[in-house]
């Protein structure tokens, strides 16, 4: 995990409609970066319907939520339709901004150790700094964990 308090690093991956997206086009707001295994998959549906039902509550605290994994735009999109998400979702196949945040490591599974991206997020700041580390997210309460964090 990066340390609070550090610069959060930039990036500019394409979203779940192929356009290109900075960190720095959020200058003077807030952002919640959430890592995600896998899109589409049980775990990581719940935490993205969660951030859905309680994205107003996001929006009036000036908080802009970005989703991230390592997932095709096309995967981005589906996902994104089917569950009504009014967030953006970022796709970074090659996992170089995943690493950056050090959102990926060895994961295991059955006994078998894998690279995996780890279920993690980070609140970062109006002027880009790294204001809250969320490590081993629970999917079911993270959203409302956050917003009790912006209060």
């Amino acid at each position: 995990m990066l340390a609070e308090g550090s610069n959060a690093p930039q990036f500019t991956l394409d979203d779940q409609d192929g356009k290109p997206v900075s960190l720095s086009d959020y200058k003077g707001k807030k952002v919640l970066l959430w890592f995600y295994p896998k899109a589409s998959t049980p775990g990581c549906t719940i935490e993205g319907q969660q951030f859905r039902d309680e994205f107003k509550n996001f929006q009036e605290k000036n908080t802009i939520i970005l989703g991230m994994s390592a997932d095709s735009v096309k995967s981005q999109k589906n996902f994104c339709s089917k569950q009504e998400f009014p967030f953006t979702l970022l796709s970074d196949p090659e996992k170089a901004t995943i690493r950056d945040y050090e959102a990926i490591g060895l994961k295991k599974m059955y006994g078998r150790e894998y690279e995996g991206i780890f279920r993690i997020s980070y609140l970062i700041d109006e002027n880009g700094l790294i204001e809250k580390a969320y490590e081993k997210v629970k999917p079911k309460e993270h959203a409302k964990e956050v917003l009790e964090d912006l209060d």
